[in-house]
């Protein structure tokens, strides 16, 4: 491991785009893993951009992350939910939908749950 490590998310080792241009994940491959930002932008749901990708019923992957900025609402499979916003911290286990609220883009930094989400098989 080196003792340092810079990177940019304005170049990013990879970028997966959503469907229908509903936003993107920039990722960056660090030695400790990848870490992603992602872009939702207003409309985005998770079933919708996503779900055609993942090929799965719900998002299977776990999030640790940081919201930079907007909103989104999460609902658990088991019908538990909550909103995120601007300054959240969040956890969010396997086995959920998602959808940004508003009219402003949502973004969030993960550091867990991005390594293979929006991957094309």
């Amino acid at each position: 491991m080196a003792g340092l490590q810079f990177k940019n998310f304005d170049t990013p080792d990879e970028t997966r785009p959503f469907e229908a241009g509903m936003g993107r994940l920039d990722v960056l491959q660090t030695d400790g893993g990848a870490v992603g930002r992602a872009v939702f932008e207003p409309g985005w749901r998770w079933s919708e951009h996503i779900k055609p990708i993942a090929g799965t019923d719900s998002c299977q992957s776990a999030h640790t992350g940081y919201v930079v900025s907007g909103r989104m609402k999460i609902v658990m499979d088991d019908g538990e939910e909550s909103e995120c916003r601007a300054g959240d911290f969040m956890q969010v286990a396997p086995g959920h939908d998602a959808w940004v609220v508003g009219d402003e883009q949502c973004v969030v930094l993960d550091w867990t749950g991005f390594a293979d989400y929006a991957k094309r098989g």
